[in-house]
């Protein structure tokens, strides 16, 4: 079934650019350890497996906070607990900027990864409740779209600003911006039991009405959606393909570039700048035919069975091409695993409403786990295949071979359970 948004156009317009604008920040801030490493790594002395474990220390924050995270936004709303994380990535970049070894640095990781990790799901969870399904499927890819464009915004640009400033004021000025973003959270975004600017007063009174039977009836805790067998079906999909796909994107396809396909710095950089443009302009594409797919009956389950095994042949071709693979094959492989975005709305929309913060939560627990261990697990097995006798090329391809093993194996968890569970898109209760 279908129910009425709660917002109105234009609020909902105001609403998603406060969200976005701390959502760019938060991605800038995920990725530009990718365009850093080089600098990072002549500096600290850091191997493989210290920077996949520097660049997964934002994603272990991140994750830690998932469960408290999801409880705490069905109870009091995106407002007020973006508004409190984000003082804790404010803390964590100043830290990081001050670091003087290599435990300064994963400290600073760690706060601004805990910090930044209500930026996607407090706007997610408000979604559900605000706006109508389709609307839902658009702002999220649109959401993620304003992630790509942080994440280009951390490639060229801070490339081209480092030897102009340096790695450590840039963090400073992160932390200066992400305190705007608060500003403009607290200003711009309704609280979670506040009368909504503009609404009319029956859609709204009847939405929220219904959320709070909603809420009388949903039991505390997560047991609820660990247990639901669509969540358990998307789970391994979440952890290595949608991890997977973040963490390539914000760290290993830089390495790869450089020590296998011979870049320099500076052309890493520029195959990161347009990895992240083709993010940017798929989310956008995804989110302009979202609706339509929809309406034709093109649910988040379709599309990802069909769609996710060129990401599967991409890194494929990647594993043998070896050097032959630069930054346009980990900018293909980055789009094609773009279908596994589905999944977030598709979860929150089988979900209560008064679950959609646990629900997301849950799954964005799955995800960045995920990412935490593909990046410090790739770095690890990079180490793990050079100490064995592998040249360097060798030790990358064999260890985004068992990225792709684990790749293939989620996909098909994903069919098999598919045949004995199916939630339809639309029809959240």
């Amino acid at each position: 079934m279908t129910w009425p948004a709660v917002l109105p156009r234009r609020a909902a317009v105001i609403v998603f650019l406060a969200f976005a604008f701390a959502y760019f920040l938060s991605a800038l801030v995920r990725a530009v350890t990718a365009t850093l490493a080089p600098t990072l790594a002549q500096e600290f002395s850091l191997q493989a497996s210290d920077l996949g474990l520097l660049a997964g220390g934002y994603f272990l924050g991140f994750a830690a906070t998932q469960l408290p995270l999801g409880t705490w936004l069905d109870r009091h709303g995106p407002r007020k607990v973006a508004l409190g994380f984000l003082g804790v990535a404010v803390v964590g970049s100043l830290v990081f900027s001050v670091a003087t070894g290599f435990s300064g640095l994963l400290a600073g990781r760690v706060l601004c990864g805990a910090g930044v990790s209500a930026c996607l799901m407090a706007p997610l969870t408000g979604y559900r409740r605000w706006f109508e399904p389709t609307a839902q499927m658009r702002a999220n890819s649109w959401m993620l779209m304003t992630g790509s464009l942080g994440m280009v915004a951390s490639t060229l640009p801070v490339q081209w600003a480092l030897p102009l400033v340096g790695w450590r004021p840039l963090f400073w000025g992160l932390a200066a911006l992400i305190a705007v973003s608060m500003v403009v959270i607290a200003a711009w975004v309704p609280g979670w039991g506040a009368a909504t600017p503009g609404a009319g007063g029956g859609a709204g009174a009847d939405a929220k009405a219904a959320a709070d039977r909603s809420d009388a009836a949903v039991p505390a805790g997560y047991a609820v959606v660990w247990r639901h067998p669509y969540f358990q079906r998307l789970a391994p999909l979440g952890f290595f393909v949608y991890g997977g796909m973040v963490a390539v994107q914000t760290l290993w396809a830089g390495p790869w570039m450089q020590r296998v396909a011979g870049y320099t710095p500076l052309e890493a950089a520029t195959g990161l700048f347009w990895i992240n443009v083709a993010m940017l302009c798929t989310f956008w594409t995804w989110g302009m035919v979202n609706p339509w797919l929809l309406r034709k009956g093109l649910g988040a389950d379709r599309l990802m069975a069909a769609g996710l095994p060129l990401c599967l042949v991409v890194l494929a071709g990647i594993v043998l091409a070896g050097p032959r693979a630069g930054g346009g094959a980990w900018a293909l492989f980055c789009v094609s695993c773009t279908f596994v975005s589905l999944s977030q709305p598709a979860v929150a929309m089988a979900f209560a409403q008064s679950l959609a913060g646990r629900a997301l939560s849950a799954y964005n627990l799955v995800i960045f786990a995920g990412v935490f261990v593909v990046q410090w697990g790739i770095g690890l097995s990079v180490d793990a295949f050079a100490a064995a006798g592998l040249p360097t090329v060798q030790a990358f391809q064999a260890a985004m071979a068992m990225f792709l093993a684990c790749n293939a194996g989620a996909y098909a968890w994903f069919l098999w359970r598919g045949r004995r569970h199916n939630v339809p898109q639309t029809s959240a209760p």
